[in-house]
């Protein structure tokens, strides 16, 4: 049976940092993960999202809404777009972004938040410190 549940971003059930300049807010739901993401004056993805990501390219899904500040989004083939208060946007894998301006841009995103700006986690070693020997195509 579904149940009333209400939180706040006030007290997430997580907050990921960035590697510097902003960080999300993260609310878990049963029907999903809801982000509410601070991007701080020159934060850019590639800078300071993808160490953690460890992809060439931002490779969430995001459907978003901006609350505040400007972001520029360049996708992998090039186009590109800028956006702002009250934009909201679908945003496919494949893309960079960063922050326009000197006012931090602040999104809700309904869509990409589950994994975003999550650290990988190590590749761990073998029983007996051994490392797997990779195969040869």
């Amino acid at each position: 049976m579904s149940q009333l549940i209400i939180k706040k971003f006030s007290s997430p059930d997580a907050r990921r940092p960035f590697v510097a300049r902003g960080h999300a807010d993260i609310l878990e739901f049963e029907g999903g993960t809801i982000g509410l993401a601070v991007f701080e004056p020159g934060w850019k993805w590639s800078k300071d999202v993808q160490p953690l990501a460890g992809t060439e390219s931002c490779q969430a899904p995001h459907f978003c809404y901006y609350l505040s500040g400007r972001m520029v989004v360049v996708m992998d083939d090039g186009t590109r777009g800028e956006l702002g208060p009250g934009d909201v946007a679908f945003i496919p894998p494949g893309h960079d972004a960063w922050v326009v301006g000197d006012e931090p841009c602040v999104m809700l995103d309904f869509e990409g938040m589950k994994t975003y700006a999550q650290a990988r986690e190590p590749a761990r070693p073998q029983a007996g410190g051994e490392q797997p020997t990779p195969a040869v195509h």
